[in-house]
Protein backbone atom coordinates (compact mmCIF):
# COMPACT_ATOMS: atom_id res chain seq x y z
CA UNK A 1 0.00 0.00 0.00
CA UNK A 2 0.95 3.44 -0.83
CA UNK A 3 1.87 6.34 1.51
CA UNK A 4 -1.29 7.98 0.15
CA UNK A 5 -2.79 4.72 0.33
CA UNK A 6 -2.50 4.09 3.80
CA UNK A 7 -3.42 7.81 4.46
CA UNK A 8 -6.50 7.39 3.11
CA UNK A 9 -7.02 4.52 5.50
CA UNK A 10 -6.24 6.29 8.71
CA UNK A 11 -8.40 8.90 7.59
CA UNK A 12 -11.10 7.11 7.01
CA UNK A 13 -11.01 5.24 10.61
CA UNK A 14 -9.46 8.20 12.45
CA UNK A 15 -11.31 11.26 10.81
CA UNK A 16 -9.68 14.88 11.98
CA UNK A 17 -11.32 16.07 15.07
CA UNK A 18 -12.12 19.66 16.41
CA UNK A 19 -8.81 20.92 18.46
CA UNK A 20 -11.03 21.72 21.03
CA UNK A 21 -14.84 19.55 20.96
CA UNK A 22 -13.70 16.56 19.08
CA UNK A 23 -16.25 17.18 16.39
CA UNK A 24 -15.23 16.32 12.95
CA UNK A 25 -13.60 18.76 10.95
CA UNK A 26 -12.40 18.45 7.07
CA UNK A 27 -8.40 18.83 7.79
CA UNK A 28 -6.35 17.82 10.44
CA UNK A 29 -5.48 20.24 13.53
CA UNK A 30 -8.49 22.37 12.63
CA UNK A 31 -11.68 23.92 14.41
CA UNK A 32 -14.96 23.11 13.54
CA UNK A 33 -17.02 26.51 12.62
CA UNK A 34 -18.51 26.62 16.10
CA UNK A 35 -15.14 26.87 17.80
CA UNK A 36 -13.48 29.49 15.35
CA UNK A 37 -16.19 31.70 16.02
CA UNK A 38 -15.94 31.34 19.51
CA UNK A 39 -11.94 31.63 19.20
CA UNK A 40 -11.58 35.70 19.65
CA UNK A 41 -8.68 35.80 17.19
CA UNK A 42 -6.76 39.56 16.55
CA UNK A 43 -7.38 40.70 13.30
CA UNK A 44 -7.49 44.83 12.02
CA UNK A 45 -6.10 47.45 13.81
CA UNK A 46 -4.19 46.57 16.83
CA UNK A 47 -1.15 48.05 18.85
CA UNK A 48 1.99 48.43 16.83
CA UNK A 49 3.66 47.41 20.32
CA UNK A 50 1.48 44.60 22.63
CA UNK A 51 -0.72 43.68 19.93
CA UNK A 52 -3.85 44.58 21.44
CA UNK A 53 -6.87 44.99 19.03
CA UNK A 54 -7.95 48.50 18.32
CA UNK A 55 -11.44 50.74 16.88
CA UNK A 56 -10.69 52.12 13.60
CA UNK A 57 -9.02 51.35 9.95
CA UNK A 58 -6.03 53.11 10.06
CA UNK A 59 -3.48 52.17 8.15
CA UNK A 60 -0.13 53.66 9.85
CA UNK A 61 1.24 51.73 12.61
CA UNK A 62 -0.91 52.67 16.15
CA UNK A 63 -0.33 52.75 19.86
CA UNK A 64 -2.85 52.14 22.16
CA UNK A 65 -2.88 54.13 25.69
CA UNK A 66 -1.33 51.50 27.63
CA UNK A 67 1.59 51.33 25.32
CA UNK A 68 1.91 55.60 24.79
CA UNK A 69 1.72 55.70 28.84
CA UNK A 70 4.33 53.07 29.48
CA UNK A 71 6.91 53.16 26.38
CA UNK A 72 8.06 49.53 25.29
CA UNK A 73 11.92 48.33 25.41
CA UNK A 74 11.02 46.49 22.23
CA UNK A 75 10.18 47.22 18.94
CA UNK A 76 6.76 46.05 17.73
CA UNK A 77 4.39 43.24 18.77
CA UNK A 78 1.65 40.71 17.86
CA UNK A 79 -0.51 38.34 19.62
CA UNK A 80 -2.77 35.85 17.55
CA UNK A 81 -6.11 36.07 19.68
CA UNK A 82 -7.09 37.28 22.86
CA UNK A 83 -7.00 35.72 26.20
CA UNK A 84 -10.70 34.62 26.18
CA UNK A 85 -13.73 32.42 25.89
CA UNK A 86 -11.86 29.35 23.33
CA UNK A 87 -9.27 31.41 23.09
CA UNK A 88 -8.29 30.87 27.22
CA UNK A 89 -9.44 27.47 27.09
CA UNK A 90 -6.47 26.63 24.17
CA UNK A 91 -4.27 28.36 25.79
CA UNK A 92 -4.60 26.42 29.30
CA UNK A 93 -5.39 23.18 27.70
CA UNK A 94 -1.45 23.93 25.91
CA UNK A 95 -0.10 25.58 29.01
CA UNK A 96 -1.58 22.85 31.66
CA UNK A 97 -2.96 19.95 29.94
CA UNK A 98 -0.52 18.25 28.38
CA UNK A 99 -2.57 19.31 25.06
CA UNK A 100 1.53 19.53 22.64
CA UNK A 101 -0.62 18.82 19.91
CA UNK A 102 -1.51 22.48 19.97
CA UNK A 103 1.82 23.52 19.70
CA UNK A 104 1.62 23.07 15.78
CA UNK A 105 -1.69 25.07 14.38
CA UNK A 106 -1.02 27.47 17.42
CA UNK A 107 2.18 28.44 16.01
CA UNK A 108 0.84 28.39 12.57
CA UNK A 109 -1.62 31.14 14.00
CA UNK A 110 0.99 32.87 15.53
CA UNK A 111 3.24 33.35 12.39
CA UNK A 112 0.49 34.52 10.58
CA UNK A 113 0.11 37.14 13.26
CA UNK A 114 3.14 38.14 13.18
CA UNK A 115 3.80 38.04 9.32
CA UNK A 116 3.86 42.35 10.06
CA UNK A 117 6.71 42.06 11.90
CA UNK A 118 9.14 39.24 10.73
CA UNK A 119 12.37 40.30 9.36
CA UNK A 120 14.57 38.43 7.69
CA UNK A 121 17.53 37.38 9.60
CA UNK A 122 15.69 37.42 12.93
CA UNK A 123 16.49 34.96 16.03
CA UNK A 124 13.58 33.12 16.94
CA UNK A 125 13.79 32.30 21.33
CA UNK A 126 11.27 31.56 23.51
CA UNK A 127 10.66 33.06 27.19
CA UNK A 128 11.96 30.38 29.52
CA UNK A 129 10.77 28.54 32.58
CA UNK A 130 12.55 28.87 35.77
CA UNK A 131 14.28 24.97 36.11
CA UNK A 132 11.69 24.27 38.80
CA UNK A 133 8.75 24.84 36.78
CA UNK A 134 10.44 23.03 33.78
CA UNK A 135 10.92 20.19 35.70
CA UNK A 136 6.80 20.03 37.41
CA UNK A 137 5.48 20.94 33.68
CA UNK A 138 8.05 18.64 31.74
CA UNK A 139 7.72 21.38 28.73
CA UNK A 140 7.92 24.90 27.59
CA UNK A 141 5.12 25.68 26.26
CA UNK A 142 6.26 28.99 24.58
CA UNK A 143 9.69 26.78 23.13
CA UNK A 144 7.12 24.44 21.08
CA UNK A 145 5.73 27.53 19.93
CA UNK A 146 8.56 29.33 19.13
CA UNK A 147 9.79 25.96 17.21
CA UNK A 148 6.95 26.14 15.18
CA UNK A 149 6.76 29.72 14.31
CA UNK A 150 11.10 29.58 12.90
CA UNK A 151 10.13 26.76 10.87
CA UNK A 152 7.64 28.41 9.03
CA UNK A 153 9.03 31.59 8.58
CA UNK A 154 12.36 30.09 7.87
CA UNK A 155 13.96 31.92 10.92
CA UNK A 156 17.05 30.76 13.18
CA UNK A 157 15.55 29.41 16.27
CA UNK A 158 17.47 29.23 19.86
CA UNK A 159 15.37 27.59 22.35
CA UNK A 160 18.04 28.11 25.17
CA UNK A 161 19.13 31.97 24.01
CA UNK A 162 17.52 32.80 27.39
CA UNK A 163 17.92 31.62 31.06
CA UNK A 164 15.72 32.32 34.37
CA UNK A 165 18.15 32.53 36.93
CA UNK A 166 15.29 33.00 39.67
CA UNK A 167 12.02 31.60 40.16
CA UNK A 168 9.16 34.83 40.09
CA UNK A 169 6.14 32.74 41.13
CA UNK A 170 2.85 33.56 40.22
CA UNK A 171 1.76 37.60 39.13
CA UNK A 172 -1.23 37.06 39.64
CA UNK A 173 -3.00 39.72 41.93
CA UNK A 174 0.23 41.86 41.61
CA UNK A 175 -0.73 45.25 39.73
CA UNK A 176 1.53 46.64 36.53
CA UNK A 177 4.08 47.81 39.14
CA UNK A 178 4.40 45.10 41.57
CA UNK A 179 4.74 42.45 38.09
CA UNK A 180 7.27 44.88 36.38
CA UNK A 181 9.63 44.55 40.19
CA UNK A 182 8.66 41.18 40.36
CA UNK A 183 10.03 40.59 36.74
CA UNK A 184 13.17 42.84 37.26
CA UNK A 185 16.74 40.99 36.49
CA UNK A 186 14.66 37.62 36.52
CA UNK A 187 15.29 37.04 32.81
CA UNK A 188 19.27 36.67 31.16
CA UNK A 189 21.19 35.39 28.19
CA UNK A 190 22.12 31.98 28.19
CA UNK A 191 26.39 32.36 29.26
CA UNK A 192 27.19 30.23 26.30
CA UNK A 193 24.79 31.77 23.28
CA UNK A 194 25.47 36.01 23.91
CA UNK A 195 27.62 35.49 21.09
CA UNK A 196 24.40 35.29 18.81
CA UNK A 197 23.18 38.50 19.29
CA UNK A 198 25.29 41.36 18.15
CA UNK A 199 23.28 43.43 15.64
CA UNK A 200 20.43 41.00 15.35
CA UNK A 201 16.96 41.03 15.71
CA UNK A 202 15.36 38.88 18.13
CA UNK A 203 11.51 38.18 18.47
CA UNK A 204 10.40 36.84 21.69
CA UNK A 205 7.61 34.47 21.64
CA UNK A 206 5.73 33.32 25.02
CA UNK A 207 2.42 32.20 24.89
CA UNK A 208 0.12 34.83 27.19
CA UNK A 209 0.87 38.87 27.27
CA UNK A 210 -1.17 40.98 30.54
CA UNK A 211 1.47 43.64 31.48
CA UNK A 212 4.54 43.11 29.36
CA UNK A 213 6.71 42.55 32.44
CA UNK A 214 7.75 39.26 31.29
CA UNK A 215 8.58 40.50 27.68
CA UNK A 216 10.26 43.48 29.36
CA UNK A 217 12.61 41.90 31.12
CA UNK A 218 13.55 39.11 28.82
CA UNK A 219 13.70 42.34 25.99
CA UNK A 220 16.15 44.31 28.66
CA UNK A 221 18.54 41.39 28.79
CA UNK A 222 18.47 40.81 24.74
CA UNK A 223 19.61 44.99 24.52
CA UNK A 224 22.23 44.56 27.33
CA UNK A 225 23.96 41.89 25.41
CA UNK A 226 24.03 43.55 21.90
CA UNK A 227 21.03 43.56 20.00
CA UNK A 228 19.80 45.80 17.56
CA UNK A 229 16.25 45.07 18.28
CA UNK A 230 13.53 43.13 19.76
CA UNK A 231 10.28 42.07 18.87
CA UNK A 232 7.53 40.31 20.48
CA UNK A 233 5.44 37.46 19.82
CA UNK A 234 2.30 35.90 21.80
CA UNK A 235 -0.29 33.41 21.44
CA UNK A 236 -2.90 35.17 23.95
CA UNK A 237 -2.76 38.75 24.68
CA UNK A 238 -5.22 39.71 28.00
CA UNK A 239 -7.37 42.23 27.05
CA UNK A 240 -6.97 45.38 29.89
CA UNK A 241 -10.93 44.87 30.85
CA UNK A 242 -10.77 40.97 31.15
Amino acid sequence: MTGWGLQSVLRAIYPPQCLTCRADVATDFGLCATCWRDTPFIAGLCCDACGIPLPGEDDQPVLCDDCLEHPRVWQQGRAAMLYADNGRRLVLALKHGDRLDLARPAGGWLTRAAAPILRQGMIVAPIPLHWMRLLKRRYNQSALLARVVAKEAGLEHCPDLLHRPRSTGTQDGKGWEGRFANMEGAIRIHPRRGYLLEGRHVLLVDDVMTSGATFHAAALACHEAGADAVSVLALARVAKDA
